[in-house]
Parts: C-alpha cells; sequence; structure tokens
C-alpha cells in the first residue's frame, strides 16, 4: 500500500528549536507521541516524524539547498488556516520566506506558505483545494 510511513530529522540542537517544531506540528494537528531527551516523535495522518540529535552527525549545519532535503510540505487545511499560520509563525520561531509572492509563490492555482525555522529546515503548509 504506498503511503509515507515516517521521516526522521537529525537536529543538531533539538532543545533549541523543540519549541518551533512542537508549535507548528500542534498547529498542524500533529501529536506529541513520545519524547526522550535526545528526540521525540509526532503522529499524524498515519504517518509520524521523529526529531532526534545523533553522535553520528556529519556536519553540524543543514543547509537545504544541499543534495539530501530541501522541505517538507503538509497540509494546512483551510485557506483561513493557512493564512494563520503564516500570521503567528514568526511569532514562534518560524521565518516566512516568499512572503512578496504570498500565497500563490508556488503558481497562480497553488496556495500556500513556505516557513524556515532558526537550524536552516524549510517547511510548506498547503491550502486544500
Amino acid at each position: 500500500m504506498p503511503g509515507l510511513h515516517h521521516v526522521e530529522l537529525w537536529i543538531v540542537d533539538l532543545d533549541a528549536v523543540r519549541s518551533e517544531w512542537g508549535w507548528i506540528l500542534s498547529r498542524l494537528g500533529f501529536t506529541r507521541a513520545d519524547a526522550w531527551t535526545e528526540g521525540e516523535t509526532w503522529t499524524g495522518g498515519g504517518a509520524y516524524l521523529t526529531l532526534t540529535t545523533s553522535p553520528n552527525l556529519s556536519d553540524a549545519v543543514h543547509d537545504r539547498r544541499r543534495a539530501g532535503l530541501n522541505h517538507l510540505a503538509f497540509q494546512g487545511g483551510a485557506r483561513s488556516d493557512v493564512d494563520a499560520i503564516m500570521a503567528e509563525a514568526a511569532d514562534r520561531g518560524w521565518r516566512p520566506l516568499y512572503a512578496d509572492r504570498y500565497p500563490h509563490a508556488g503558481g497562480d492555482q497553488h496556495y500556500a506558505g513556505w516557513l524556515e525555522n532558526a537550524s536552516g529546515f524549510k517547511i510548506e503548509v498547503v491550502a486544500e483545494r
């Protein structure tokens, strides 16, 4: 059966971004299912997202422009829900991207907002059609 099972993000300093991720994931309808000193797991939509530190990191900086993960895209609900998330994001540690083209930076038929957190992870919050 097709579908995404889970994503694991390695975070350099989880304590520095734990509240940022917690806010956005809660706001998007995810529930924290587990937490431990080096990580936490959030569930939603039949999949889960784990944020964790690792002693095996090869670099202390995440760069979404390098090969690998560029961004995660989340269902954001109605357009008004996406607008509310985008309005709150800056106060919660997320920097809006492409603000001059919001909400159609992805094209006229695509209603979404893009955010980047303090550690350089980019997310897209997509409104339902």
